[in-house]
């Protein structure tokens, strides 16, 4: 009988490492590189968005991939799909630190700040990132910067909550990080810890989103991810926007990937049932 046994327990730990090993990959898979001096938003660079695919076989989604982000918002293939419901977050303040990477400034956050459910399955924002102008675009209308709420599920999945601004007023929650944007800003690589952030102010209250399937923005572009864009627009000071923006290495005033095509992609809209009737 002790064959057998031992010979079970191997081909069983043999098995948990084989699914431990094929975990990894899925868990990594849609995290964006840091190796941001490998790309640029640069149209004109050999290392520009058109080429983000060419330059390394792990990124190679970015130009082969079909199911790419960001996309153009039309409304001829929008579909009202009530189900989808609220969204159904439940942040918390947690400590943060706010980054400059190069190609954008990242507020990451170092504990619990909460999550989203999405189809019953908890996404845990980990951080917090803008683009200027906005990566998406609704019936063609660019605004003046996007912000990304990065959620990872615990299978390493994506979710990424999207939100746009125009220039007007300044926005509250931009407002407490701007001493450290100015303690940052054009110095890749310079972090600063920041305490305690409350991350429902910068999702705020709107309730009408956007809903459909794509990618990670920057290499590797990795596909899968589920995408929510706010349809409200918010407000940024002209100096809010400039401050972020410094961020940017190689000296162009844009961070946004081009619109990508939508091919056969369903888009869902959620809107609340009173404001149908309006």
């Amino acid at each position: 009988m002790r064959p057998s046994r031992d010979l079970r327990l191997a081909v069983l730990l043999l098995f948990s490492a084989a699914v431990l090993l094929s975990a990894v990959p899925a868990a990594r898979a849609q995290q964006e590189t840091e190796e941001e001096e490998e790309f640029s938003y640069s149209m004109d660079a050999e290392n520009g968005p058109a080429h983000w695919g060419d330059i390394k076989e792990e990124w190679s989604a970015c130009g082969k991939g079909n199911m790419q982000s960001p996309i153009d918002l039309a409304s001829p293939r929008v579909s009202l799909v009530r189900g989808l419901g609220y969204l159904n977050h439940s942040y918390a303040p947690a400590n943060a630190t706010i980054i400059n990477r190069g190609h954008d400034i990242m507020l990451k956050f170092e504990g619990d700040a909460g999550s989203v459910s999405i189809g019953g399955t908890p996404y845990f924002l980990r951080q917090l990132h803008w683009h200027s102008p906005t990566e998406h675009s609704v019936n063609g209308r660019r605004y003046d910067m996007e912000l990304h709420m990065f959620h990872e599920s615990a299978q390493g999945k994506a979710a990424v909550i999207g939100v746009f601004y125009e220039i007007g007023a300044h926005d509250a929650f931009l407002h407490k990080l701007e001493p450290y944007l100015e303690m940052i800003a054009d110095r890749k690589d310079r972090e600063e810890k920041m305490g305690m952030m409350d991350p429902r102010g910068a999702r705020g209250k709107a309730s009408v989103y956007y809903r459909y399937v794509g990618s990670l923005t920057t290499p590797p572009c990795s596909e899968g991810v589920i995408w929510t864009i706010v349809k409200r627009v918010r407000t940024v000071s002209r100096h809010q926007l400039e401050l972020l923006r410094e961020a940017v290495h190689d000296d162009m005033e844009k961070n946004a990937r081009p619109r990508q095509e939508v091919n056969s992609r369903d888009i869902s809209m959620f809107r609340p049932f009173e404001q149908n009737r309006h």
